[in-house]
């Protein structure tokens, strides 16, 4: 029998401290760097966008690939290319943590548009509040304190 699976999942986290280092004129390049490491992977990417604080990645994993293992390799290979490349010159590093929401197929479109526009969904909200409302939404309990 072979292996089939369907989980969206909605990842999502933060520059060190939430600092504003991911300059909008070299996230493209860092974005096409992520997508090389999904593909690596073979992990579908449907999105992924980003202001100065953060990141959102949605995609689909590959069902040998651990979640956990993949973000880590993302902030590893990603922390490399960034000093290598000199693209952020501020970028102090990716937080402790992240997060990893799921969803169903059905809310792909809707998903996608939501990370797409970032930018301008961050001129009204914080990446912390926006963070507080994935985890109500999702049901997570978490303590505010490690929010930072």
């Amino acid at each position: 029998m072979s292996t089939y699976t369907q989980i969206l999942y909605h990842i999502t986290f933060s520059t060190k401290q939430r600092g504003p280092a991911l300059k909008k004129e070299n996230r493209t390049k860092l974005f096409k760097y992520i997508w090389g490491l999904l593909e690596n992977k073979n992990c579908h990417l449907y999105r992924i966008n980003g202001v100065e604080d953060h990141l959102h990645i949605v995609t689909h994993l590959h069902p040998t690939i651990a979640l956990s293992d993949l973000i880590k390799d993302i902030k590893l290979s990603t922390t490399d290319f960034i000093k290598n490349e000199n693209l952020f010159p501020s970028f102090d590093g990716w937080q402790n943590g992240y997060g990893a929401f799921t969803h169903s197929i059905s809310e792909k479109d809707r998903l996608i548009e939501y990370v797409k526009n970032q930018e301008e969904h961050h001129k009204k909200t914080s990446f912390k509040d926006e963070y507080i409302k994935l985890l109500k939404k999702h049901k997570i309990d978490f303590n505010e304190n490690y929010l930072l």
